[in-house]
């Protein structure tokens, strides 16, 4: 409850209550989609900066909208492996690892990529959700751990510890081995190497956001010009494109990654004490609510890991937060993920429909990334029954078609399937949103990912030519 005498809330818990509960605080929030601090909206056209991952190299900047947690102490890795859903036996130093969250029903809180740089240093990279709840249980393990936080620059400051950028598509391999000093090390899929560029050691990351081959790089923050400038010439040649932050927001989208399911942490006697801990400032509280599908009861807006495609990132072999729960819920899934292609006439339909000045309006759809709120989520319906939830979603250009990550029924998942995804927010209680009539769009069920992954064929490539 909040306490009295105070005007305003101070955490999540008195805000939900001063509210009315999680679903009035968060479907009055004005907040919208998230903007990525640090970087135009556009370096050139987002159209060309989708393609570059597609046909040459992108440049994507995280320095600037993750957050970054260190925990240092010889207990790092007993302390993680009860938070993460994933085996940790085989995760050694200089290695990466998605690991993924989840609360004690077997939901998801969050997933974040977790660098291991010695024995006792761990970095957790990702979204404030992944952050806050792992700097709220090392508060109070009994595990020699310590954590210091390097948050995000949504609010600008000098610096960051480190810089951050990756280089995505199919001529990132040939770029990082020109821009190296000496011979670029062979790093597995997964695995951190470390090299220089310009006399400056950086370390990388080998991964694929975006579904194609590609390196996380980061050094020291006085570092990075030095560095950015030797990549940039370089990579001219190879028809290098940087991608803007509305560039950056669809990058996920081809690759099937979910980015910001809704955190499983609003309701419940056993998340309570972690709401009295998150500030009311969080993005956890100040975060909106948003899309047409409309429902009394917050927990159908959450997401277990099985169902968001990560069957092979839980293993049972040790304890963790959720883990009972969470074999539970492995027997019973009822959904799956998909792709869904949304049909451009319907899309152009309601473009000009949001436009006109004669007659009702319907929402207008925002070119690159329609969300609208920090927490999409759209009602899916087959013959006018709903089937499941869109998340997710960005037009892509290597595409042609908003693209959009949902889960539905698993009867309902064969590809090629149409289905009706629908567009607007009933009664609408934020600012933010116009006011609009609902419309319906036609969508066709795809796999996920979209396009076929190739983030490790030029190290199979690479291991044939040596």
């Amino acid at each position: 409850m909040t306490t009295p005498g105070k005007s305003q809330p101070e955490t999540l818990e008195e805000a939900i209550t001063a509210a009315g509960g999680p679903l009035k605080l968060l479907r009055s929030s004005s907040l919208g989609t998230t903007i990525f601090p640090g970087i135009p909206a556009e370096f050139t056209n987002w159209r060309d900066e989708q393609r570059a991952w597609k046909e040459s190299v992108a440049l994507l900047e995280q320095s600037y909208h993750m957050t970054e947690l260190r925990l240092r102490g010889p207990d790092v890795m007993a302390f993680l492996s009860e938070l993460g859903t994933n085996r940790f036996d085989n995760f050694r130093t200089m290695r990466g690892k998605q690991v993924i969250m989840t609360g004690p029903d077997g939901l998801m809180i969050s997933d974040a990529v977790v660098f291991r740089e010695a024995d006792d240093f761990l970095r957790v990279v990702g979204p404030p959700t992944a952050a806050n709840w792992v700097q709220f249980n090392a508060g109070k393990t009994h595990h020699n751990v310590t954590a210091e936080r390097d948050e995000n620059m949504i609010v600008p400051r000098e610096r960051r510890d480190v810089f951050r950028f990756q280089l995505q598509g199919p001529n990132a391999l040939a770029l990082m081995q020109e821009v190296v000093d000496g011979a670029l090390p062979d790093i597995k899929f997964f695995d951190i190497g470390e090299f220089t560029i310009g006399g400056k050691t950086v370390r990388a990351l080998r991964h694929g956001m975006a579904g194609q081959p590609g390196f996380e790089i980061y050094g020291p923050w006085d570092d990075q010009k030095a560095v950015r400038d030797i990549v940039e010439a370089a990579g001219a040649a190879y028809g290098l494109r940087k991608a803007g932050s509305v560039t950056y927001g669809t990058a996920a989208q081809e690759s099937g990654w979910m980015p910001r399911p809704l955190p499983a942490i609003y309701e419940g006697e056993t998340m309570r004490s972690y709401r009295e801990w998150i500030p009311a400032r969080s993005f956890e509280a100040a975060g909106s609510l948003g899309g047409s599908f409309i429902s009394p009861d917050i927990a159908d807006y959450y997401v277990d890991p099985f169902e968001v495609g990560y069957s092979n990132l839980v293993n049972f072999d040790h304890d963790f937060v959720g883990r009972e729960a969470l074999r539970a819920r492995k027997e019973a899934q009822k959904r799956k993920k998909v792709t869904l292609v949304w049909d451009n006439k319907d899309v152009f339909d309601i473009l000009r429909q949001s436009l006109t000045i004669d007659g009702p309006r319907a929402k207008f759809i925002s070119l690159p990334v329609p969300m609208y709120s920090s927490f999409q989520v759209d009602a899916v319906l087959l013959n006018g029954k709903p089937i499941g939830i869109s998340n997710w979603m960005s037009y892509s250009s290597n595409a042609g078609a908003i693209l959009s990550t949902a889960l539905i029924d698993i009867e309902h998942t064969e590809p090629g399937t149409k289905v009706t995804l629908l567009w607007g927010e009933p009664d609408s209680q934020r600012i933010t949103v116009e006011d609009h009539v609902m419309r319906e769009i036609t969508a066709t069920v795809a796999p996920v990912p979209y396009f076929d992954k190739s983030i490790k064929k030029d190290s199979a490539a690479k291991a044939v030519a040596a």
